[in-house]
């Protein structure tokens, strides 16, 4: 068993772009946000100009409240680069709301990680222009 935790700032980052900008400003305030097409309800993959569904270009960012459930994920021992800290755990958490956000898991042993558990949202920097959101097991538990 070994706890996973956050990364410390001077990892790597990723590079907002013009569609993602509301994203990453949203994660500095300590908000989660996610876009949905205004006419159809779509929530995109990914920050996108143009629903994937019905091609509008209706498209809003909404707040999450920032509860999900753990979808998938992997605990990787090898990074990519070396100022990684392993283990960390990739995941990929389904938002309440509808939308699947990749993220990592932070506050519990890797062993302690389970399909359908419920997590919430906790805001780490990761430099001075970007922070990164984690996902932490909820006070509820798997089945709350």
């Amino acid at each position: 068993m070994t706890s996973l935790l956050a990364q410390q700032p001077g990892t790597p980052t990723p590079q907002p772009g013009r569609l993602s900008q509301p994203y990453w400003d949203g994660c500095r305030e300590g908000e989660l946000r996610f876009q949905r097409c205004d006419v159809c309800g779509t929530i995109p993959a990914r920050p996108s100009a143009i629903c994937p569904h019905c091609h509008s270009r209706a498209l809003g960012w909404e707040r999450s409240a920032g509860a999900g459930s753990l979808y998938s994920w992997t605990i990787v021992w090898r990074p990519q680069h070396p100022a990684f800290v392993v283990p960390y755990a990739p995941a990929i958490v389904e938002l309440d709301e509808g939308a699947f956000l990749m993220s990592a898991m932070i506050g519990c042993e890797d062993t302690d990680l389970a399909a359908g558990m419920r997590v919430e949202v906790e805001f780490h920097p990761a430099s001075d222009t970007i922070t990164l959101p984690y996902f932490r097991p909820s006070a509820g538990g798997a089945g709350s």
